[in-house]
């Protein structure tokens, strides 16, 4: 049985000492998750303390309904991802309109095409899996790479696990049938 159930988790906002508890026994799951897309270290401690932070506003409304802590805690970090991703895009576009611009010179120019040729591979993998659905990426996204099993994926997600499973089917279908298989790596599509 999981020791985080129901009550437990709920007590998590009021309760320092089962807090404490809950933040040791998934720190480490979170801060990977985070980290897996985020590359700044320092915005992916920050994003994992905001998750945290989440956990203890929200844990009284903790239902349990749709999976355990774990899946709860899961979409908890996806949705403080998305919200970081969505405040940076908006402080990138108001940068642009009011910032300068600077001429390369020859060495920033040859740094610069020597990052965007190492980077190919990683842009391309990109594209492929922008191109797909949300909710097909979102359940991929979940099983290839954060670990989670289909049953877990779906309660994060909060749909029914036979959707989660045609979405996974649909979005692994979708990489396969296109051109650029060499970049989908073998833990995707399995």
């Amino acid at each position: 049985m999981n020791p985080w159930a129901g009550p437990r988790v709920r007590s998590v906002g009021t309760d320092p000492a089962a807090f404490t508890q809950f933040y040791r026994a998934h720190v480490d799951e979170v801060t990977r998750f985070v980290a897996r897309r985020v590359a700044d270290p320092q915005l992916a401690a920050d994003l994992t303390a905001e998750v945290f932070l989440a956990v203890i506003e929200t844990a009284a409304h903790y239902r349990g309904s749709f999976g355990g802590p774990r899946t709860w805690l899961y979409g908890i970090a996806r949705n403080v991802i998305a919200a970081e991703f969505r405040r940076s895009a908006r402080e990138h576009r108001a940068e642009r309109m009011v910032a300068g611009r600077r001429l390369l010179d020859a060495d920033d120019i040859g740094r610069m095409v020597e990052k965007i040729d190492a980077l190919r591979q990683v842009r391309e993998l990109h594209a492929e899996l922008q191109a797909l659905p949300v909710g097909e990426r979102a359940v991929l996204e979940l099983v290839s790479v954060d670990g989670l099993t289909v049953a877990e994926a779906a309660a994060a997600l909060n749909i029914r696990q036979v959707t989660a499973r045609v979405r996974l089917h649909r979005a692994r279908h979708a990489l396969r049938s296109r051109p650029v298989r060499s970049v989908v790596g073998e833990e995707v599509m399995s």
